[in-house]
């Protein structure tokens, strides 16, 4: 039996959900799908620079499984771009997370990912096994 899908950490709401090339009808155009999964994979990863593990910490999934998510939008862009379609975004696995939430740490111990509320502090452990080797995610640079 398979496995259902583990919903995806989602922080980007797209302001528009389709793009199409200019000057071509809409009934001359194919139409690919990007998951809003697949968007917050590429904001991640393209847009602002990081690492499959560190994205796969902030959408809650492995590093292998961000690997694929942002491996089949970049396919959907590409096909896109290439071939002249337009792109829907719509759809995929995934729960919607307010950014205002807090900020995101991880400890590279047990692997426990956690929210601190804005201007606190940097805090002095891990919650969960008290180890002091971990770091903020979702920084640039």
């Amino acid at each position: 039996m398979v496995r259902p899908p583990k919903s995806r950490l989602v922080v980007v709401d797209p302001k528009s959900d389709y793009f199409k090339p200019r000057g071509i009808p809409m009934v001359d155009l194919e139409e690919v799908q990007l998951t809003v999964d697949g968007l917050e994979a590429l904001r991640l990863a393209d847009f602002e620079g990081m690492s499959h593990e560190q994205a796969g910490v902030l959408m809650g999934v492995s590093r292998a499984t961000f690997g694929r998510i942002v491996e089949q939008a970049r396919r959907a862009v590409a096909d896109a771009l290439i071939h002249g379609k337009a792109i829907h975004v719509e759809g995929g696995h995934y729960r919607r997370v307010d950014p205002s939430a807090g900020r995101p740490f991880f400890c590279d111990g047990c692997r426990h990912r956690w929210f601190e509320p804005p201007a606190t502090g940097r805090p002095e452990k891990c919650p969960a096994c008290g180890s002091e080797h971990f770091h903020r995610m979702g920084k640039r640079g």
